[in-house]
């Protein structure tokens, strides 16, 4: 089974990062394991949602996860983007060739460590300065081992396509029709 490391951190976008993790957990062929990145488990949204994570950042085997996911808002991004133990595991999932995914402002993260210059990527409008990859734009865009998506109303596309990605085509259409998803 494979595993994906959802990190949450204070000011994160709650929609954007609950939608994409209750998609992957609906597959039931998924460890999506949602992680801190400070030493509290309990993370405030954006919008004074208070989430509870399964783990902290210490707690974490980083050479069992699949992929890194990392949702938007402000100042969320800002502080994944200043988690140095958190963006060190993102070169070397990079390097290793394994997925990384991000909404909203995140992508900025990966665009910061100089990630996406070849690639094609997307992240929320107001954001789009601080994207340095080759083609910008679209609402959710994979490239490689990326996967970006532009805000919290492409955030059920971007589960699906992680879920086609991660498990198979039929698993994510699967879970499109049980939620009443029709594209």
């Amino acid at each position: 089974m494979k595993t994906v490391y959802a990190f949450l951190a204070d000011g994160l976008e709650e929609v954007e990062a609950l939608m994409v993790i209750d998609l992957l957990r609906r597959t039931h062929k998924l460890n999506v394991v949602t992680v801190s990145i400070k030493d509290d488990l309990l993370i405030e949204g954006s919008h004074n949602i208070k989430i509870y994570t399964d783990k902290n950042i210490d707690q974490i085997n980083f050479e069992e996860g699949d992929c890194i996911f990392l949702p938007g808002g402000l100042p969320g991004t800002t502080n994944l983007a200043s988690c140095t133990k958190l963006t060190d595991q993102i070169l070397k999932y990079n390097k290793e060739g394994k997925l990384l995914a991000a909404i909203c402002a995140a992508p900025t993260v990966f665009s910061g460590l100089g990630l996406l210059k070849d690639k094609n990527a997307t992240c929320y409008p107001t954001m789009a300065e601080q994207m340095d990859c080759r083609n910008y734009g679209g609402s959710v865009v994979t490239d490689g081992n990326f996967v970006t998506a532009n805000g919290l109303g492409s955030a059920l596309e971007m589960g699906l396509e992680l879920i086609r990605i991660l498990v198979d085509q039929k698993t994510s259409d699967s879970v499109a029709g049980a939620i009443q998803y029709a594209k």
